[in-house]
């Protein structure tokens, strides 16, 4: 029977103590059981601060990620439009290079034989022309038929639409026509950088033989490179053309490059993101297209009531501040708070804090002294 009393006794204890737990408050709410009274000298010994809310300009910053983009006007794949075998080229990835400076050298039989049929047929136009030009006057006083006349126009028309035909494709191997002659025939071409930029890929090796298809090099114009960032849906509203950006590196992320908004995309993805384009305002060689990197967006705030980050408490869920009450008594009260910024902290409930003396050191002092009264 005694021992029945004692059982019984403990889980009434028990009971008392779980009814005596402190509810999670709702923001701005006080309870006699949130305070806690201190003496001078505890006071005295927590070194206690005490502030008022303050009305305060801060920014938020938006964190984000995307990867260095080039637009398809700057960037240039060269290739070889009739082939051949490749005979020299010291390109690397990175290196810089000038418009019009030679990027690499090719040789290959089919060269010779197109411009051996160019110069042949430039000396067939030259004789059908003649024979043309006499077969007209000898038409014109009936000396000829109008046959032999007809059939000498077409082989000089036909001839000239050839060679002008072989002096296209000599240019799309480099070949000036106008200067080319049988003393001057060569087995190898050069190839010319389009652009003044640097070599994004290099995709073939000495000896290697090339295709129309395949390409040799790709070249990036700095001149438009920009990075493009994916950004949530919800902070769009918060972006403007023009505005700052701070984009960085994993495996470099104190080295911060300046960057400015240029384009906010209007089409959300799948993932409710939109594209943002920002340029480089001094482009660093070594980022190059398709590198992922990571960038900082401050979002300047309209003005708002803060305190000092020191004055704010996690707690059991929430943010709390204590306030100062008469007889050196200290009340918890819940706060909402939003954006951080040079220490301070945006409270944005602020109507319940109007007039009071907020505790801004030794505020956990302050909360070990509560935890310790509610045990007790």
């Amino acid at each position: 029977m005694k021992n029945i009393i004692i059982i019984i006794s403990v889980l009434l204890l028990a009971s008392c103590r779980n009814n005596k737990k402190t509810e999670q408050l709702a923001p701005g709410e006080i309870q006699t059981t949130t305070s806690v009274k201190l003496t001078e000298v505890q006071i005295k010994s927590a070194s206690l601060q005490l502030s008022q809310l303050e009305q305060k300009k801060l920014s938020s910053l938006i964190k984000v990620s995307g990867k260095i983009d080039v637009p398809p006007q700057n960037l240039v794949s060269v290739s070889m439009p009739l082939g051949g075998y490749l005979k020299s080229t010291s390109l690397l990835p990175g290196m810089h290079i000038n418009k019009g400076e030679i990027i690499a050298t090719l040789e290959d039989q089919q060269y010779i034989q197109l411009q051996q049929d160019y110069l042949t047929l430039k000396s067939k136009v030259e004789y059908t022309e003649t024979e043309f030009f006499r077969q007209q006057e000898l038409n014109q006083i009936k000396a000829s038929s109008d046959k032999v006349y007809q059939q000498a126009q077409f082989e000089f028309k036909n001839a000239t639409i050839t060679m002008h035909a072989l002096a296209e494709k000599l240019k799309l191997i480099n070949i000036n026509p106008l200067t080319l002659t049988e003393s001057n025939l060569s087995r190898s071409v050069n190839i010319y950088s389009p652009i003044e930029g640097f070599v994004s890929k290099v995709n073939v090796n000495i000896g290697k033989y090339v295709t129309p298809a395949d390409i040799l090099f790709e070249l990036v114009n700095p001149t438009d490179i920009h990075l493009q960032l994916k950004v949530f849906e919800k902070d769009l509203m918060k972006l403007s053309i023009g505005q700052k950006v701070l984009a960085y590196t994993n495996y470099n992320p104190n080295l911060k490059h300046q960057c400015e908004i240029i384009l906010i995309s209007r089409d959300l993805s799948n993932e409710r993101t939109a594209e943002v384009h920002c340029h480089f305002e001094d482009y660093d060689k070594t980022l190059l297209p398709g590198m992922y990197m990571n960038a900082e967006i401050e979002v300047k705030n309209q003005t708002t009531m803060a305190i000092t980050e020191d004055a704010v408490v996690y707690s059991e869920g929430g943010n709390y501040v204590f306030i100062e009450m008469p007889e050196m008594e200290y009340q918890m009260v819940m706060v909402e708070t939003g954006i951080k910024e040079d220490g301070f902290i945006e409270i944005r409930n602020p109507e319940i804090l109007f007039g009071k003396r907020i505790v801004t050191k030794g505020t956990y002092t302050l909360l070990m002294a509560l935890k310790n009264k509610s045990e007790e």
